[in-house]
């Protein structure tokens, strides 16, 4: 970027804020587990399974969602890039607003951080659950035993230590790149050599001659923003990450900025090149589009492996979620607003508190996947994405307040910045506003999740009553 983005400034002024959630951990993430991170962050569950049936619905079109999102997803990784080069922290985000905005301000971005994951957590074990079913050994298998299943495995490695995290990302990110590279390269050969699949011969006219970009007009492009939005749920990972790796000024900018082509490349191309094999009434729900691909090819075993990459994708997703909200809220319950177990960590300088803690309420998407196996994924995927975009303002907000006090002098920004701030931060925020008007107008699941809003408000505000006191004591404390 040829504007303020890299220009030079004044070192960023040591930060006086001193977050006791910072203390403990080991540094043991290297570049390459950072970087890994970052693409695993960029390439989750959502393009895997979820990109089926919004192809079903959208059309091409789908392409366009993601393009949009994938640049408002990058304004926030890249305003919380920014905060992690002013001052790294395992709290992120809710370590920020802690400094920007108060406890009040904490306490709101940490527990929709935990709706965000609590409820990703859930639809991660269901997505597990439904490419295991792909398999004839698991066919009979109940759907919430192979949930059960999959958090028990993801649990036990998460609670090690945060290098046995950083090397399951790292080979789970390696994994899900190298699936998608075989898979456009095998997609391109299709389409140059005009292979026919399934019957069909795959080329511009898969698109022209199936109602051509909006086979089923604007509306069904916009109304899946929502879903597209949860697909980029995982990129603020690295942020928090950045809190037990050495050198973080070095290693982030580089992974930060690598995030924005990968969004062009494995997401937009991806869906492209999906939409130009077969018509996007032949994807559904029920199935990874690129195991349908590999399906109607006939390649026998092929389809097998891909879908053994796409549970990889939703194994890596969980074990994401498990690491960032334990760090998130060993951050608040030593501040007062979560909690005091999972601010506990163990000799593996993991806080096995807050992991255990989001894990009870994988338990609970255990007997989600038991009373309504088919609607589990869609339900908490719309919660997810409340999280989601609570989680994404709290940056943008926090971002707000940090260009604020460098213009009155207060903070000294990095030369690594985001750009054009502070439009930025506005357009995102009303972005994210725009998203929760097309979440209502969608009807259904989405209208009855924005329909919520208000309960989780309540549930917020009755829940700083009860932990204000000690929030209060801790803070005297520190002072």
């Amino acid at each position: 970027m040829s504007d303020r983005t890299m220009t030079e400034a004044p070192a960023p002024a040591p930060s006086r804020h001193v977050d006791a959630g910072d203390e403990g951990y080991s540094k043991d993430l290297k570049s390459r587990h950072i970087n890994m991170i970052a693409i695993g962050g960029a390439i989750g569950t959502g393009l895997f399974l979820g990109a089926g049936g919004r192809l079903a619905g959208a059309g091409p079109s789908l392409a366009i969602a993601y393009a949009v999102c994938g640049v408002f997803a990058f304004f926030v990784v890249r305003a919380l890039g920014e905060l992690v080069l002013y001052r790294p922290s395992s709290g992120a985000f809710v370590s920020y607003a802690r400094e920007f905005m108060g406890e009040k301000g904490a306490y709101t971005a940490g527990w929709l951080y935990f709706l965000n994951w609590s409820t990703t957590t859930v639809a991660d074990i269901t997505a597990a659950a439904v490419f295991a079913h792909y398999w004839s050994a698991f066919t009979d298998v109940p759907q919430w035993v192979l949930a059960f299943i999959a958090l028990a495995i993801v649990l036990t490695a998460n609670l090690i230590s945060v290098k046995y995290f950083g090397e399951m990302e790292f080979w789970f990110a390696i994994v899900k790149v190298g699936a998608l590279v075989i898979f456009m390269l095998v997609a391109i050969y299709l389409l140059v050599t005009s292979h026919p699949i399934d019957g069909h011969t795959p080329g511009l006219s898969t698109i022209t001659d199936n109602g051509g970009l909006f086979p089923s007009g604007v509306l069904p492009m916009l109304l899946v923003v929502q879903g597209v939005v949860f697909a980029y749920a995982s990129v603020e990972l690295c942020g928090v990450a950045a809190g037990e790796t050495e050198n973080p000024e070095k290693i982030m900018p580089k992974a930060i900025n690598s995030i924005m082509w990968r969004v062009g490349v494995f997401y937009v191309g991806s869906v492209v090149l999906l939409a130009l094999l077969l018509p996007y009434t032949a994807y559904s729900a029920d199935q990874s589009p690129f195991v349908t691909v590999f399906d109607k090819l006939g390649i026998p075993g092929t389809a097998g492996i891909m879908n053994l990459v796409v549970l990889t994708a939703a194994l890596s997703s969980l074990n994401s979620g498990l690491y960032s909200t334990g760090r998130i809220l060993r951050s608040m319950a030593l501040s007062g607003s979560a909690p005091k177990f999972t601010g506990v960590m163990n000799k593996g300088k993991v806080p096995y508190g807050g992991v255990l803690f989001t894990a009870a309420f994988g338990v609970a998407g255990v007997g989600l996947n038991y009373w309504m196996p088919g609607e589990a994924f869609e339900i908490v995927l719309n919660l997810a994405s409340i999280g989601i975009l609570g989680t994404w303002g709290m940056v943008m907000l926090c971002s707000l307040f940090f260009w604020h006090r460098s213009k009155n002098g207060l903070v000294s920004r990095p030369s690594y910045r985001l750009p054009w701030a502070p439009y930025t931060q506005i357009a995102t925020l009303l972005f994210l506003v725009t998203v929760l008007v097309l979440m209502w107008s969608d009807g259904g699941v989405g209208r009855t999740t924005v329909m919520l809003l208000p309960a989780i408000a309540a549930a917020l505000v009755a829940g700083w009553f009860l932990v204000r006191g000690r929030v209060a004591e801790l803070a005297a404390n520190r002072d």
